[in-house]
């Protein structure tokens, strides 16, 4: 089996879409295929690139085309400048990274955890509900603190069940919400992340220096993360875990 073959069937059984790390995952489970190359990711990365089967529905994630009308009938809009801001694609992006954010957490081997609400949103096929190990907000800390956590968009913990990672997606929501949610919880000695298009950078880097976040400024408490570089860092984990020594 040719390798732009062995691609497509990994995307037909994972029903027609997939993020490039999920490829990553899957195609070498396909015992027909060969990869001899030193660098199968890359050759997988030009395959979802170049073959005209398959499209880019937006950054990391590809669609085969034989199956477009039925992805879009389920959600899986393809993103263009055009459509970008459209209510289909903030509520798509707005789980798409939140499940991200939860798969991450989990294959580094954190517990995470989403709030009520957006349990029943969908990564893909999946629920965050189902991505998500954690059913129930640890009581970390004082009932007024948890609850004030418990609408922060994806939780990582530690091993006892103290707050590692705060992250917030703001896919056209304004920032500054977020950053009042975390100064609430400046006290616990935890990464607290914003997560957005690299294009609302600069809106961050303004609203960060507010005198109401001095602390969260001053102690750089808080850091900025775009897309593409969670995509990154999802696709980079799946390929160590493909390596016998890590250096």
């Amino acid at each position: 089996m040719k390798q732009n073959e062995a691609v497509i069937q990994t995307l037909e059984r994972l029903g027609g879409v997939a993020t490039l790390g999920q490829l990553n995952q899957e195609v070498f489970t396909i015992k027909d295929c060969e990869w001899k190359t030193k660098t199968p990711f890359a050759s997988i990365r030009r395959i979802v690139q170049l073959d005209k089967n398959i499209y880019k529905i937006k950054t990391g994630l590809y669609g085969l085309v034989s199956f477009k009308n039925e992805l879009e009938n389920k959600g899986f809009i393809q993103e263009t400048e055009q459509n970008k801001d459209s209510n289909e694609i903030k509520e798509f992006n707005h789980s798409y990274y939140q499940g991200l954010l939860i798969k991450i957490g989990n294959l580094r081997g954190f517990k995470t955890f989403v709030p009520s609400q957006d349990k029943n949103r969908l990564f893909l096929n999946e629920k965050l509900a189902t991505l998500s190990t954690l059913d129930v907000l640890p009581g970390y800390s004082y009932p007024s603190i948890v609850k004030r956590s418990s609408t922060v968009d994806v939780i990582w913990f530690n091993e006892r069940e103290m707050p590692h990672s705060f992250f917030e997606v703001e896919h056209s929501t304004d920032i500054q919400n977020s950053l009042v949610k975390f100064n609430d919880l400046q006290d616990f000695y935890a990464r607290m992340i914003i997560v957005a298009d690299k294009k609302r950078k600069q809106e961050y880097l303004q609203k960060i220096k507010y005198s109401s976040f001095a602390y969260l400024n001053k102690e750089n408490r808080v850091s900025f993360l775009d897309y593409e570089a969670v995509n990154k860092q999802y696709e980079t984990i799946i390929e160590q875990q493909q390596y016998e020594v890590l250096l």
